[in-house]
């Protein structure tokens, strides 16, 4: 079984270290869907940083080999799992195959980018954010109806929803990340990126996050 401790706290250190995720309980970020949050995540930024891209990809490649066993494939959730999964698929020597969020408008309409006969292939997705879950979801069942056998998902970080939770359950989709919110809020925690009253105000937020900040 994967242990990830460690693991889950090392990441956060590297995500805060180099503002790929940001905390502002008194300055709330607003996102696309609307929600008041008092942090926000970026894990695109990890990308220009070579001794975090390494550590990132050389544990998202253990998590895969430890929970998941042999696969045939590595597939991208665009956009920001593209780049992640293309690493782990170089570390693990496997083909590499990407989701699209839609359709393409134009030629074969498809929304899966890659080679076709790897049609069949057990895959692992791989994201670089879980919050509720849903377009994660998408691209698994794309790859689904497409042919190909989903083991499972992993990714860099999640907020730990109950909601994305209970969608993974409910599509039959194991998934795994490396660090998760209640391990940030930890580090931050005790390593005054914040302070005691900022932990209660982040925690509080992720209990019910739909309707925090109205």
């Amino acid at each position: 079984m994967f242990d990830n401790t460690e693991i889950a706290g090392q990441v956060a250190e590297f995500l805060l270290q180099i503002k790929a995720i940001k905390l502002q309980p008194n300055n709330p970020f607003t996102w696309a869907s609307g929600w008041k949050s008092p942090i926000y995540c970026d894990n695109r930024v990890t990308l220009s940083h070579p001794t975090i891209r390494t550590y990132i990809r050389q544990q998202l490649t253990h998590l895969i080999q430890e929970e998941f066993g042999p696969v045939g494939c590595i597939a991208g959730v665009a956009t920001a799992g593209i780049p992640q999964g293309a690493l782990v698929a170089q570390e693990l020597g496997l083909p590499f195959i990407y989701v699209r969020s839609k359709p393409k408008e134009h030629g074969t309409g498809s929304m899966i980018e890659g080679d076709s006969s790897l049609t069949g292939k057990r895959v692992v997705v791989i994201e670089d954010l879980i919050s509720t879950g849903k377009s994660s979801l998408q691209a698994v069942e794309a790859l689904r109806s497409a042919g190909y056998d989903v083991a499972g998902l992993a990714a860099i970080f999640t907020y730990g929803f109950d909601v994305a939770v209970e969608n993974f359950k409910l599509a039959n989709c194991p998934f795994y990340t490396l660090s998760n919110y209640s391990a940030l809020i930890k580090y931050a925690g005790n390593n005054h990126y914040i302070t005691e009253a900022d932990v209660e105000v982040l925690k509080k937020w992720r209990e019910n996050p739909s309707e925090w900040g109205k």
